[in-house]
């Protein structure tokens, strides 16, 4: 039995989260999180409710690439959801669905290229020789070491995130920059997106959707 999270439109998760949890029998909570886009933070409050409830988190689930990303840098099993998005009938911006995402498991190799005109999140490595491009984002649950180009058509808003960004090149848009020499903080995911014209990484702050 998989505990969902309410609809994003009618209760925030927050809100619902401790009644779900009190009324769930299961001592292992398989977490559904749907459309929530939910950072690490987010995620890290969410596991601390499961356990004050006196339940032990499972699988998470979750049909936003960022969600699984922010899963995977804490740890967490996380995986795509094949349940019905909640906001089929009514498109979000924020919200990527299967319609404009490309799913791509297993690691790049060097002579490897894998492109495409919607987003890719890819559950692997991209390992150097090998390239990885988008028209919109870049998103790899994995270490990106090889050739990382998102808004390969002129997009300057997309954006790179990877649980280990250390490529040999990165480009956003008609922008390129090499990687980071350091090594990156262990559990932390990373992201190259534009900024004044000039690509800068940081940690993945990803935006959780709001209660309207």
């Amino acid at each position: 039995m998989t505990l969902r999270l309410p609809d994003q439109r009618l209760d925030h998760w927050r809100d619902r989260l401790p009644d779900l949890l009190n009324r769930y029998s299961q001592p292992i909570v398989d977490l559904d999180c749907g459309d929530w886009m939910l950072n690490c933070s987010d995620l890290a409050d969410l596991c601390a409710a499961v356990t004050e409830a006196g339940h032990q988190l499972g699988r998470i689930t979750s049909r936003v690439p960022e969600t699984i990303v922010s899963a995977s840098a804490l740890g967490l099993d996380a995986s795509r959801s094949n349940t019905p998005s909640n906001t089929e009938d009514r498109p979000n911006p924020a919200v990527t669905g299967p319609s404009d995402l490309l799913f791509h498991h297993g690691t790049l190799r060097s002579g490897d290229h894998l492109q495409s005109d919607r987003s890719i999140l890819l559950f692997g490595d991209v390992n150097p020789g090998a390239r990885i491009s988008s028209t919109a984002d870049v998103l790899v649950w994995g270490r990106l070491r090889g050739v990382a180009h998102a808004g390969c058509e002129g997009s300057t808003t997309a954006k790179i995130v990877a649980l280990q960004l250390r490529p040999l090149q990165l480009r956003i848009a008609d922008v390129v920059a090499r990687g980071p020499d350091d090594l990156p903080q262990v559990g932390l995911a990373e992201q190259a997106q534009l900024k004044d014209g000039v690509i800068a990484i940081e940690p993945a702050v990803i935006q959780s959707l709001q209660k309207r």
